[in-house]
């Protein structure tokens, strides 16, 4: 009997099976007639794995389940070889890397997509903490690489299948090159493998996200509504009466307007402003400060500080730096109404993170904080254009002022 991989196409797990059967020879037969949702729920299925996950490795000494497991099996099927490591420390340091591939990698790419495609409640302190804890592994993988062309020893083994496996699903659904450039030995570490002859004939091209998927809308789907008791079926009559009136179908109703765009006009043109800002390279307090105050309209706008409300979670800057310019692509939605500019403050950890900001009207729009999560992380106050101080603060957060309160500017970001 041959072995037999029960799963779907591109299945991380079965890939890793797969790939170490590229390298010690062994011959595994893929049914292409699998079907995710119907195949592991027949009997003959669960009969191999009464959990109905996959994939399952079908043997002549019986069923093999859970990926790890498998994929050890197919490695050593033939025999040691350089997959399973030279010696006990080296087997040791290879099960050590596939547990942290699983434990480490693996289990938080999986706690970061998850609510993103709607499967689970998005909390945005729990993405947060995941997205650190995945940094910090990382982290971890980024040094140890940086001496270390493989995992363990001179050449790819065990550890390395399992790790690329679970790396390539989060590098193709979460993992832009924004977030791994912080980690250029593992970029390196990760193409050069993916590239390998064996790797590339299971895994195919890789290709890495360009974004990550949105936040799943907060706003409840709304229930369906309950179908009308059938009546006792009459005789047929030689004619239908006409709908009364009331019961014609309504014609489509256009498509509210944004409440902002009902407010009466503004002398502020916005888009003149943002082009003064971006357009003034020199003398920019003389310039472009002077023209804000000049344009601005206290009673067709509004500004608003703000300031992270857990600065102390601010240890890592590229963490912090990261967080900041996911809020402001989250907030691209009120482009049209606002300007922002977002300070990260401090030579060294932890990082303060302080914002300032321009809504059109006289409060922070709702939709902006109905719909962007990050809102709730910050405390915000609006400015008091009679007070002097506050005054010069806007200023100063408008053109990057260094230092600023008295500490030194990591970075500044200005959403416009």
């Amino acid at each position: 009997m041959a072995l037999v991989l029960h799963t779907y196409k591109g299945n991380k797990g079965a890939n890793k099976a797969l790939i170490a059967a590229e390298y010690t020879g062994v011959q595994i037969e893929v049914p292409s007639d699998f079907q995710m949702g119907v195949t592991n729920k027949s009997p003959e299925f669960l009969k191999m794995n009464p959990i109905g996950k996959v994939p399952v490795l079908e043997t002549p000494e019986g069923p093999i389940f859970e990926s790890n497991a498998i994929a050890r099996y197919v490695s050593r099927l033939k025999g040691d070889n350089s997959l399973v490591g030279s010696s006990l420390i080296e087997y040791a340091q290879i099960e050590q890397w596939i547990d942290f591939a699983s434990m480490e990698v693996d289990v938080n790419i999986l706690r970061w997509f998850i609510p993103r495609v709607g499967y689970a409640p998005f909390l945005a302190p729990v993405e947060e903490a995941t997205i650190a804890a995945l940094k910090r592994a990382f982290d971890v993988l980024n040094t140890h690489l940086s001496s270390n062309t493989y995992l363990v020893g001179h050449s790819i083994t065990l550890a390395d299948i399992a790790l690329v496996c679970n790396m390539s699903f989060g590098i193709s659904t979460l993992m832009t090159k924004s977030f791994t450039s912080a980690f250029p030995h593992v970029e390196r570490y990760y193409w050069t493998l993916v590239n390998q002859p064996n790797f590339k004939k299971v895994l195919g091209d890789v290709k890495q996200a360009e974004s990550v998927p949105p936040v799943p809308s907060k706003k409840p789907a709304q229930p369906a509504k309950p179908k009308a008791k059938e009546e006792p079926k009459k005789e047929a009559k030689k004619e239908e009466a006409p709908k009364p009136a009331a019961e014609e179908e309504e014609a489509p109703k256009p498509k509210p307007k944004n409440p902002l765009d009902l407010l009466p006009p503004s002398k502020m043109i916005l888009d003149e402003w943002k082009r003064l800002y971006s357009n003034t390279k020199t003398n920019f307090r003389e310039v472009a400060i002077k023209g804000f105050w000049d344009m601005y309209d206290p009673e067709g706008y509004s500004l608003w500080f703000c300031d992270y409300k857990y600065n102390d979670e601010n240890t890592v800057s590229f963490v912090t730096l990261n967080k900041v310019g996911g809020f402001l692509q989250r907030m691209d939605l009120v482009r049209k109404y606002g300007f922002g500019k977002m300070l990260v403050c401090g030579s060294e950890p932890p990082f303060k993170v302080k914002g300032l900001w321009l809504f059109r009207g006289q409060e922070i729009p709702k939709f902006v904080m109905d719909e962007v999560y990050d809102m709730e992380l910050y405390e915000w106050k609006k400015v008091d254009i009679s007070d002097e101080a506050q005054k010069e603060r806007v200023s100063q957060m408008i053109e990057d002022a260094e230092p600023f309160e008295g500490e030194a500017l990591l970075d500044a970001k200005c959403f416009k």
